[in-house]
């Protein structure tokens, strides 16, 4: 058995808490998202887990989660390489539009098309699909997170709700149809076993993941 891949999705945002599409916007942490980044920090120093290694978005929400649960694994300063290519998914004309306010504009089917499939963008010329989001968060995977689990190493990636959901798609082998169901709630690690070969091991989620957003 290879290492140990450990995945959160940042704690609840301020636009979370106002049900807004955020994307490439960058609000900051509300205080129950702080409190569910302390929360999954306290859940993996009881595991026992210790970090080589942290990735995380250039996005504040996903850095200040980041550093919250290694503040709460006691590894404060620990090495956190910062790339774009983990940035949640580009949401296009809808970012900073209440989520209400697109269904009653667009229709419920429409803006659940545009929030959870596989293959359909937003509008908006930088709108970013499942796919697209894939297409930067997978390379990067594959080149820079995936070799040190191989090598045994123990890595931490505090990201976003799409940019997780690719990997996650990845690393449970679900197809683009099932992908649609998938939601990942604020704050929750999900911790993978690896096997030499890169497929999974093991998976545990330590939390409940029914609280999505």
């Amino acid at each position: 058995m290879s290492g140990t891949l450990v995945l959160v999705r940042h704690g609840q945002s301020e636009w979370n808490k106002k049900n807004l599409f955020t994307g490439w916007r960058d609000p900051d942490l509300t205080e129950q998202g702080i409190a569910e980044a302390e929360e999954a920090g306290r859940v993996l120093n009881e595991e026992g887990l210790k970090f080589d290694i942290a990735f995380t978005s250039v996005l504040k929400r996903a850095q200040k989660t980041c550093d919250i649960i290694l503040e709460g694994v006691g590894q404060t300063g620990l090495e956190t390489i910062r790339d774009m290519a983990l940035n949640e998914r580009n949401y296009g004309d809808l970012a900073g539009l209440n989520k209400d306010d697109a269904r009653d504009r667009w229709g419920e089917e429409q803006v659940h098309i545009w929030r959870r499939s596989y293959d359909t963008p937003p509008p908006g010329d930088e709108g970013e699909s499942l796919r697209d989001t894939g297409a930067r968060v997978w390379p990067y995977y594959m080149q820079e997170i995936l070799p040190r689990v191989l090598r045994s190493q123990t890595v931490l990636v505090a990201a976003h709700g799409n940019s997780l959901r690719a990997l996650v798609m990845v690393l449970d082998h679900l197809s683009k149809e099932t992908v649609t169901e998938l939601n990942l709630a604020t704050g929750v690690p999900m911790v993978y076993k690896l096997n030499p070969d890169s497929t999974v091991h093991e998976k545990r989620v330590l939390g409940d993941m029914t609280k999505a957003h």
